[in-house]
Order: structure tokens, then C-alpha cells, then sequence
């Protein structure tokens, strides 16, 4: 791609991990500048010496500490970016996660905070960006999961609020196209970040993820920040309301078999009750 994000600028939540550090780093060498958000602002300023490093010292960064299921502090963070650069054209949501952790064994605190930290955090980028875009419009990007589409056993939270991703993506596409906003979302599959190291440290672990993805391998950011990428800039300048697949090909085939994780975190017993349909802790 060539450097068309000249004069652009965009707010990034997650701004610490790997995913929103990778689409920082693509924002930038295509021209861009970045407001990049995070709750510690020492991982922030770790991120930025690594961009710095790479780019050089003129490359534009904000560095903001807030936490993303903050009204007040997601508003904040949006102004202070907005008066960085004196404009917002870019929001890419990226904060969420979720526990490997069968249905049985939530109760409505665990199951609720996991359908907060995945739609609320991304519910208030949307609705404290558009004052600030709605005079020129511009893109919002929105980081969903392979869950969303695949049925993945024992992780009934996180798989929900992918699904509710996805969906206020699309309600937001068409309420918000009146100020020339597009909304969407990338859908990555298993991605390493600090979060999911593990995982691709552990042989066994790794090879059941990549049996089920025909290009035989595991996610990088830099994979998910070229899709996020395109979907901020003007080449899908007609693209909105979409969540676009970044995941090796695995919804070709299906989600991998998580049993096994499930016994080791939980032990056998505990997962033994859940699949005879008992309360393992109740």
C-alpha cells in the first residue's frame, strides 16, 4: 500500500498490545498519526520506544491513559486526541478478551464482565467518536473473533459477546452513514499476543489450532493490522457494516478441540460435572 494516510489521524484503544502496537506501526509507515490508549501508560511508552526505534523520531504518537469501560475517561482520551492533531478520522477498537471457561462454570458476574470488556469498551469508542468525526467522517474499526462465526465449546461468554460485536457493528454502520462514518470489524482467529503466548509456545496446543486452518499456521498482529489497515484508509471507502475474516481459512473447516485445556485449568473432576450437566462449584 502506498503512504495515503498522509494528514490522517487515528485513535487506537489497546494501544499496548500487539494488535493495536501493529496497527499503529502500518498507520504510521502509510503516513498517519496515532493516539494510541491503554490503561499503563509504562507499556505505552514501551510500544513507543519500539516505534520509535523503527520509524524514527518523527514519526506522530500521543501516548493516553484510560481505562476503555470509562464513559468519562474514553471521552477524554477522544478529546485530548482530537486536539493532538486537530482532527479524527480513524477509531480502531481492540480491547477485549475471554476466558476459556464452560457455561456451567460462569455466574452473572463472570459471564457479564466478559460481555462488558468486549462490547462496552467498543460501544464507547462509537458513541464518543462520532461528535468529533461527524463533520468530515471517517472510519471506525472494531476487533471481533473467529468465535463469533465457529461454535468453540466452553467459551460461551466471550463467543456471545463476539456474536453482540458483530451486530452492533452493523446497527452502528447504518446509523451512523448519514455522517459518512463507516463502521466494521476485523474477525482474526488465534493471534499471538501477550495474552495468547502460551498457547503458541505449547506444541500440542498449536498444532490443534493450525490443523483446522487450511494455510497451516497461527496469526501474527501484523496479519490483523493489514486488515484493519484497509479498512481504515480510502481504499474501502464503499465498505461499511462488514467484519471481514482474518483467520487462515478456519471457518472453512471448524473451530479446534479445547477439552483438553478445559481439564487442565479446571481439573477432571470439576470438567467431568460439566459434561454430565452438574454444577461443578455449586
Amino acid at each position: 500500500m502506498v503512504a495515503n494516510l498522509a494528514g490522517r489521524h487515528a485513535f487506537i484503544t489497546g494501544g499496548s498490545g500487539g494488535i493495536g502496537a501493529a496497527t499503529a506501526r502500518q498507520f504510521l509507515i502509510d503516513g498517519g498519526s496515532v493516539s494510541l490508549v491503554a490503561r499503563g501508560m509504562p507499556a505505552l511508552q514501551r510500544v513507543a520506544e519500539t516505534l520509535y526505534s523503527e520509524l524514527g523520531r518523527d514519526a506522530r504518537i500521543q501516548l493516553l491513559a484510560a481505562d476503555a469501560l470509562d464513559a468519562v475517561e474514553v471521552n477524554q482520551a477522544l478529546q485530548a486526541s482530537h486536539a493532538f492533531a486537530e482532527r479524527l478520522d480513524i477509531c480502531v477498537a481492540t480491547v477485549g478478551g475471554g476466558a476459556i471457561k464452560p457455561l456451567l462454570m460462569h455466574d452473572e458476574n463472570s459471564f457479564m464482565d466478559e460481555i462488558k470488556l468486549n462490547l462496552q469498551s467498543t460501544f464507547l469508542v462509537l458513541k464518543y467518536a462520532t461528535p468529533l468525526m461527524r463533520e468530515s467522517g471517517g472510519s471506525i474499526v472494531c476487533v471481533s473473533s473467529d468465535a463469533a462465526k465457529l461454535v468453540f465449546p466452553w467459551l460461551p461468554a466471550y463467543t456471545a459477546a463476539k456474536s453482540g460485536l458483530e451486530g452492533l457493528v452493523r446497527a452502528a454502520a447504518e446509523e451512523l452513514s448519514p455522517f459518512k462514518i463507516r463502521v466494521n470489524a476485523v474477525r482474526p482467529g488465534l493471534t499471538r499476543t501477550e495474552a495468547t503466548q502460551a498457547l503458541f509456545d505449547d506444541p500440542d496446543i498449536y498444532q490443534r489450532f493450525a490443523a483446522e486452518k487450511p494455510l497451516g499456521r497461527l496469526g501474527e498482529p501484523s496479519d490483523i493490522a493489514h486488515g484493519i489497515r484497509y479498512l481504515a484508509g480510502p481504499e474501502s471507502s464503499w465498505v461499511t457494516g462488514q467484519s471481514f475474516a482474518i483467520e487462515g481459512g478456519n471457518e472453512l473447516r471448524k473451530a479446534a478441540d479445547m477439552s483438553a485445556m478445559v481439564e487442565q485449568i479446571y481439573g477432571a473432576e470439576a470438567f467431568a460435572s460439566v459434561k454430565r450437566g452438574d454444577l461443578p462449584f455449586g
